[in-house]
């Protein structure tokens, strides 16, 4: 793990949705706004996935224990209010410490989760005894690599597992995705030697629903 690291916790969350369900998922994830008050929040973005239609879900928290508040004292009563388990035909999640920060255009994720209207997932599962040289790679080859492209904001990778890694970044738009895939990707592909690190990688590029974004509440201030 890199020195200095303020570690954060994750979240992914795919959903199954049949399409006659869509509407009324979109508005039970509207309602999660009102958990913008809750402590320890960093912010929590979403959309459809146009390649499988399924919903993915990623929330970011201060550290373990903001998340485990949450989980213990606000989420179910949340959730049931939603109604989303009634219009979903499966629910995965998975949870874990961030160990890589990806700095982008923004300063930090939090203005990131909000500009953003593209995320990039890749859900990585790394062959054994190749952990810290992917993690290496991401740092090294990866992260500069994005951040030159422009329009890459910021991004995290987050450890859901012994050799489960998963890497989001978070970007202005389509266009500099596109850019970045067509004028950068297949040379950052040929030095990272993806083979060499990964059982197996699965993407997604979500564009990102305006309702579903939820953000820390503004401080007020008194006096």
């Amino acid at each position: 793990m890199r020195r200095g690291l303020k570690i954060m916790w994750g979240k992914w969350i795919g959903c199954g949705v049949p399409t006659a369900a869509r509407e009324r998922f979109s508005e039970g994830q509207r309602a999660w706004s009102a958990i913008t008050d809750q402590e320890g929040l960093i912010g929590q973005v979403g959309g459809w996935d146009p390649a499988t239609g399924r919903a993915h879900v990623l929330g970011l928290w201060t550290d373990a224990g903001a998340y485990d508040r949450f989980m213990d004292e606000r989420h179910d009563r949340v959730f049931a209010g939603t109604g989303q388990g009634e219009g979903c035909t499966a629910i995965e999640t998975a949870t874990g410490a961030t160990v890589l920060d990806m700095a982008g255009e923004m300063t930090g994720l939090a203005p990131a989760l909000r500009s953003a209207t593209v995320l990039r997932v890749a859900d990585c599962r790394v062959l054994p005894g190749r952990e810290e040289h992917f993690l290496e790679v991401q740092r090294a080859v990866w992260a500069p690599g994005m951040a030159a492209a422009g329009g890459m904001l910021a991004g995290t990778v987050t450890r859901l597992g012994d050799r489960r890694f998963l890497v989001t970044t978070l970007w202005s738009g389509p266009e500099a995705h596109e850019r970045y895939v067509s004028g950068h990707l297949p040379a950052l592909r040929a030095r990272a030697g993806l083979q060499e690190d990964l059982h197996s990688l699965t993407g997604h590029l979500i564009p990102l629903q305006p309702g579903w974004r939820v953000l820390p509440a503004p401080a007020v201030t008194v006096g």
